[in-house]
């Protein structure tokens, strides 16, 4: 953690177990990345990997993509975002989210070295489905030279959560009106075989479907 992203409001919603947070990294799938791309700013969805060994996180993206060439050494923010639930309270001004956030900023680099931009990418498949990098055929020559690597340190990385019921006002409460919390989690649906194979749903999509079930 540092100044710029240490907790300014609320702090004591501020998680400071550090595995925690590496924790939290590692079970989601998708990413903001906000960063300058010239003259203006952009926020876009990306799949992304924690690497534990490098305490760093990886993105991807197209070499085409403008903002992949904007963002080697510049400063970005990464946000990843759970809701677990909506609180409902017995006003608007009290109506929130329960949620875990985590913000990441630091000096995005450039993954140059075919061998690391290899394991970063194989790092984002798994990320989605553990194990399912073991099952695939490895990357092509065309297909890595057709993809942008960014690592961004975990060094100036905070996590901020809200769990919890209603906060009102003791006037509301007497009023009467129902309030409570909604839960919300993201849940796995049956596997969809794509119809050009004829074999079973493999042992690893199977126990991530599990998993999220």
């Amino acid at each position: 953690m540092s100044d710029r992203t240490r907790l300014t409001r609320l702090r004591e919603r501020g998680v400071e177990n550090r595995e925690e947070l590496l924790d939290f990294l590692a079970g989601q799938f998708i990413a903001h990345l906000a960063v300058d791309a010239g003259g203006y700013p952009v926020a876009l969805p990306v799949a992304y990997a924690l690497d534990r060994e490098g305490d760093q996180l990886y993105v991807h993206g197209s070499v085409g993509a403008g903002w992949m060439r904007s963002a080697p050494g510049s400063p970005v923010c990464v946000t990843v975002t759970s809701v677990d639930g909506l609180v409902l309270a017995r006003s608007g001004f009290h109506h929130s989210m329960n949620y875990r956030c985590a913000v990441v900023i630091g000096d995005a680099r450039l993954v140059e070295p075919e061998e690391e931009r290899a394991r970063a990418l194989d790092l984002v498949v798994d990320q989605i489905v553990p194990g399912r990098v073991s099952t695939l055929r490895a990357n092509t020559r065309k297909e890595l030279a057709a993809t942008s690597v960014l690592a961004v340190p975990l060094a100036e990385a905070s996590l901020k959560r809200r769990e919890g019921g209603v906060g009102d006002e003791p006037e509301d409460v007497e009023a009467g009106t129902w309030a409570g919390v909604l839960p919300l989690r993201l849940a796995a649906g049956e596997v969809e075989t794509d119809p050009l194979t004829s074999r079973p749903v493999p042992e690893d999509v199977a126990r991530r479907a599990a998993e999220l079930r």
